[in-house]
């Protein structure tokens, strides 16, 4: 992985400009950026503005103790911006060259360890935010499996530091096999980083399964009581068996999820259902007979000795259910998780294509001091849209990352509290936006 080895030097901010997180303003345009790509959307209350543009793939953004953006660009490197006196970005450094990195990027709560993936292998450097430089390059852990899914969610749990979570999806649409953790895919395992072998663990045969029949959780986070909660992307060009009927359901289901995924450190080997349940968006794709609504669990052939009800009990539900083919790639909590926001990264298995958006998803702290959704688990209105493409109905998905719209990703809370920024990594343009609520 020679490629991503070579560091390129940041520029070093104390007494070159840097200015507090605090004192930044929200700026209404930012000189030497350019206008919106695409064409856009934004719900009352709501403003939003081009941050940075011209880069690659924009996957994921952190922030470090002083505020600086880190930024991931599949097919490009890991990216550091500092912030001038006017809100916008006033100087851009590539930190590590090479397009091996593709998506998993996160920072220690104390910001002096960095880790990043790419699809076989996870890395970690010493990060000094002063300067916006790594150095100490190590192997944590290798022998990820290879797939349609080829990206890795990467997040260090904040009450333990040594513990880091590291996602791998599905390595094709209906990845059988996967129903067992040993085969390392469809599954968020914990690694024990200070403990690593000097060659690194093995991602299928070391750590600690976290949750599995994960098909691609793309995206999680922690709320301020440290659980973490994870975005889901499920199958596509799905059919039902019913009485020997088969029918393609496979416009309106199965959904996308919400899903509550426990605490990092009690939860262990939790089964969400991949590859044998799923969740329910649309019940009229379903027979009156079967029982099932927004939420339910259902599978795709039911029989006598396994069928829709068998997944009770067995598979964890999602808290919350998304339109089918969203893509929802990252979540991100307001300051005080108060909503949580998700982008959608868009449909290519639906027509017409559906995504292309970001949403706001009403949070509450219950009496006994969790953070829940508002809305029951069986509603189709547990959210609401804030930014997006004007007519999703005609946005292209020509691969991954080609399209007509933006593609989404990338939800991150301004540590200055200015609103959410949220990335696209379309490949004609790699763009990040800032949303303010007014």
């Amino acid at each position: 992985m020679h490629l991503i080895e070579r560091v390129v030097a940041a520029v070093a901010l104390l007494g070159a400009g840097a200015v507090s997180q605090a004192t930044l303003p929200v700026p209404k345009s930012c000189s030497g950026v350019s206008s919106f790509r695409y064409q856009y959307t934004v719900s009352s209350g709501w403003s939003a503005v081009k941050i940075a543009g011209g880069l690659k793939q924009v996957r994921t953004i952190v922030w470090d103790p002083l505020g600086h953006m880190l930024v991931a660009q599949a097919t490009r490197g890991l990216s550091a911006h500092s912030f001038g006196a006017d809100g916008c970005i006033n100087s851009t450094s590539l930190m590590i060259s090479g397009g091996g990195l593709n998506h998993g990027l996160d920072l220690s709560p104390d910001g002096k360890k960095l880790y990043a993936s790419s699809e076989t292998t996870m890395y970690s450097w010493d990060y000094d935010a002063a300067t916006m430089k790594i150095s100490n390059q190590k192997t944590v852990v290798k022998g990820m499996s290879t797939g349609i899914h080829s990206t890795r969610t990467v997040m260090v749990v904040k009450q333990n530091p040594n513990f880091v979570l590291l996602q791998v999806g599905s390595n094709a649409n209906l990845d059988m096999a996967s129903a067992q953790p040993s085969t390392g895919r469809a599954i968020i395992k914990i690694f024990d980083v200070s403990k690593a072998p000097a060659s690194g663990y093995n991602y299928n045969t070391d750590g600690e399964v976290f949750g599995y029949g994960l098909r691609n959780e793309i995206g999680f986070i922690q709320d301020p009581n440290g659980i973490v909660w994870g975005v889901e992307n499920s199958g596509d060009d799905f059919a039902r068996t019913e009485n020997g009927q088969r029918k393609d359901i496979h416009t309106n289901n199965p959904a996308e999820k919400l899903n509550n995924l426990g605490d990092p450190l009690k939860t262990r080997n939790a089964w969400y259902g991949y590859p044998t349940c799923f969740t329910v968006w649309d019940a009229s794709s379903f027979s009156s007979s079967s029982g099932l609504k927004t939420g339910s669990q259902f599978v795709l052939s039911p029989n006598s000795s396994y069928n829709d009800a068998s997944c009770n009990g067995k598979s964890i539900p999602p808290r919350l259910s998304f339109q089918a083919h969203s893509a929802p790639i990252w979540n991100a909590f307001d300051k005080e998780a108060k909503n949580m926001y998700v982008a959608f990264h868009g449909s290519w298995n639906r027509q017409p294509a559906t995504g292309f958006k970001v949403v706001q998803i009403p949070f509450t702290q219950l009496a006994d001091g969790s953070y829940d959704p508002v809305a029951p688990a069986d509603s189709m209105t547990g959210y609401k849209d804030i930014f997006g493409a004007p007519n999703p109905g005609s946005c292209t998905a020509n691969g991954l990352t080609m399209s007509n719209c933006f593609r989404l990703t990338a939800a991150s809370w301004d540590p200055a509290g200015r609103g959410l920024f949220v990335g696209s990594d379309n490949s004609a343009e790699g763009e990040i936006y800032l949303l303010t609520p007014k």
